[in-house]
């Protein structure tokens, strides 16, 4: 895919693209007809590939019909009969509603996102413990409210930026495993139930096709929307993380202070001199975009209504493929902006020492104490360092276990 208005869009590929849903409603679908034959509820004649009858050509006529009835999912499932022989037609879709193979076909895109994301995190957390172990104690002024606050180090600073990252990992490994969703009309099961004779043979239905498509088995969530807001709230705390190095780096990268570059840089169509910091741009945009998307999904889920909601369910289709692409986008670009990352010790070292009055507190606090004043006033940095690192090792380890 490409996208103008979103420089970098094309690193999240393929990923909820209308040709990913297109092909998981496909494989909900499947999925599903290939449990009712399997469990013996529909003749053993009614089994077909629906895989192969739909695609990309198809996307255009699916769209466009999907205003008639609002969603992808009628349209999908005329043209799947229409293509089928007479008794996988006569079964195809039966036991589900539209809600059911759209929400699990969402679910199945969004674990995809989820697990790129992820692959990314775990590049930056490799590329941070590499720069802490390069420049480890190099001297680093710290900032607050934008001005000289205390002495400091590089570590330190990555050490920073490394929890959030670690931070946002945490919350993306805390997410229940992604669910199928199968209700039925009113998420009660009543039609599998119908179909089956029992509940137990119903939820048999529903375990058989979420084992297929490579989802949990769940209750219906018709219109209880916590797995969405879930989801979105892991992938803005990425952003969030991001967007806080960006912003480090927006400051330190300028060139009257020096003391970061990024790894090649970008220019200026008029300004020849200029070597524009685009990651950290790229990535501030994004962390200023995602909560906004974020909240849409809250407002979605907080006005849903009823067994299907009239409006906020069809909020949360194109809300939840902008944000996952947006966050899969920038997690390439902070993978790529901290692996290339150059630091000027140099220029840090001058910085600190240019700075004034940075040593006041500690006089203050000697005196207080009535010692002399420590050889550095860097307090526990070191052991934070550590600590950070050490996180970092189990977090890594554990991606690998």
């Amino acid at each position: 895919m490409s996208d103008l208005f979103w420089p970098g869009d094309h690193r999240a590929g393929d990923l909820m693209s209308d040709e990913a849903l297109l092909r998981a409603l496909v494989e909900v679908e499947n999925a599903w007809l290939t449990a009712l034959v399997g469990n013996g509820v529909a003749p053993a004649e009614a089994a077909a590939d629906l895989r192969p009858l739909v695609g990309a050509d198809d996307l255009t006529t699916i769209a466009v019909d999907a205003e008639a009835d609002g969603n992808p999912v009628s349209g999908l499932v005329s043209l799947l009969r229409s293509r089928t022989g007479d008794t996988a037609a006569r079964w195809l879709h039966r036991g589900l509603t539209s809600q059911d193979t759209l929400d699990t076909a969402l679910m199945m895109c969004v674990r995809d996102v989820l697990r790129r994301v992820e692959d990314q995190v775990r590049t930056q957390v490799r590329a941070l413990q590499a720069l802490i172990e390069a420049h480890r104690d190099a001297p680093l002024l710290t900032r607050t409210l934008t001005q000289p606050a205390l002495p400091g180090t590089a570590g330190r600073k990555f050490g920073v930026w490394l929890t959030a990252i670690l931070d946002a990992a945490e919350t993306l490994a805390a997410l229940p495993p992604i669910p199928v969703q199968i209700g039925g009309a009113a998420g009660t099961l009543a039609a599998p139930v119908e179909l089956t004779g029992s509940v137990q043979a119903a939820r048999a239905l529903v375990t058989a096709t979420a084992g297929t498509v490579g989802l949990a088995a769940s209750p219906p969530w018709h219109t209880t929307r916590a797995t969405t807001t879930r989801i979105g709230d892991a992938l803005v705390t990425c952003c969030d993380a991001w967007g806080h190095l960006a912003g480090d780096l927006a400051i330190a990268g300028r060139p009257e202070i020096g003391e970061f570059t990024e790894g090649g840089g970008g220019g200026s169509s008029t300004m020849p001199h200029k070597n524009n910091p685009v990651l950290t741009v790229l990535l501030r945009r994004a962390a200023l975009v995602a909560p906004g998307l974020a909240a849409t999904l809250h407002a979605a889920s907080a006005a849903s209504i009823d067994e299907r909601s009239d409006g906020a369910w069809h909020a949360e289709w194109s809300t939840l493929r902008t944000l996952s692409r947006h966050t899969v986008t920038a997690a390439a670009q902070a993978a790529q902006l901290l692996t290339g990352l150059q630091f000027h010790p140099d220029r840090a070292a001058a910085n600190l020492v240019s700075a004034q009055g940075i040593l006041t507190e500690q006089e203050t606090m000697s005196r207080l104490a009535g010692h002399a004043a420590s050889p550095d006033y860097l307090g526990a940095t070191d052991i934070l360092v550590d600590d950070v690192v050490t996180r970092a090792h189990r977090y890594l380890e554990g991606a690998h276990s």
